[in-house]
């Protein structure tokens, strides 16, 4: 069975500078990022998640909601395992797919369908399996004969429609996605929506980072709001949107 769990999970590192000291200090003058420690060798250390503690199974559609800095991208390739804990633990059990950067993976003097395996291949998605679904990728793009020319000759919103349509073809059992994902012109975005709803109701588990809460609440029904790398809280999606504007609203104060 998927499941994610993490225990007094803490991720810390390092930022070597020889203006150390006035980093801290403008870094210290904001409200928002995570917390700053010195130590002796004269270096910053970043406490970007500290002693998160939380457990996600088949069936949460969890948004992780915060300012910029409060770690929601931190967390995210922490359970990608991009990043590794520095204190703490966290179990990942399932296959993992992460929808992170629309132009990961791309190559730019390769055509449309040299780009759809080469993308998937850094997706973790098995040749056999993209064998079997590279037609419907190409229709959903709606690129035709475009498809067979270097994706340098494309607008960003065909190379963004490219992307979307491979990076949703995935079949995972934690999912998760970062706010950058996205699928081009708005004449394309009706036909998307509905694919990442397709992708998300087939994926047992989902973990979302997003600042449109229209589209969080749509797809989302529970939240964890971060703050300076802390839980805050995690419950209902919309119980966790009235701390999150509890605290937006102290900050203003």
């Amino acid at each position: 069975m998927a499941y994610v769990e993490a225990r007094d999970l803490g991720v810390q590192y390092p930022v070597l500078t020889s203006s150390a000291r006035s980093l801290k200090n403008t870094i210290l003058s904001r409200t928002t990022g995570g917390r700053i420690a010195g130590n002796k060798a004269h270096f910053i250390q970043i406490r970007a998640l500290d002693h998160l503690n939380f457990r996600f199974h088949p069936g949460d559609r969890v948004a992780l909601i915060g300012h910029n800095g409060s770690g929601k991208s931190t967390l995210l390739r922490v359970l990608a395992g991009i990043y590794h804990p520095t204190a703490g633990t966290i179990q990942v059990s399932g296959r993992v797919a992460a929808l992170f950067d629309s132009a990961f993976g791309m190559d730019i003097d390769a055509t449309g369908y040299e780009n759809i395996i080469l993308r998937a291949k850094y997706l973790g998605i098995p040749r056999s399996e993209i064998n079997r679904q590279i037609e419907e990728i190409a229709d959903f793009t709606d690129l035709g004969e475009f498809l067979q020319m270097p994706i340098r000759t494309y607008s960003a919103g065909m190379t963004a429609r490219l992307a979307f349509a491979i990076s949703t073809s995935v079949n995972a059992d934690i999912l998760l996605i970062d706010e950058g994902v996205g699928a081009g012109d708005a004449a394309f975005m009706a036909k998307a929506n509905k694919r990442l709803q397709e992708l998300i109701d087939r994926s047992p588990i989902v973990v979302f980072a997003s600042h449109d809460q229209k589209t969080v609440r749509d797809f989302c029904t529970r939240g964890l709001v971060l703050q300076s790398g802390n839980l805050i809280y995690d419950g209902p999606v919309e119980e966790a949107y009235a701390q999150y504007d509890t605290i937006v609203g102290a900050a203003l104060r």
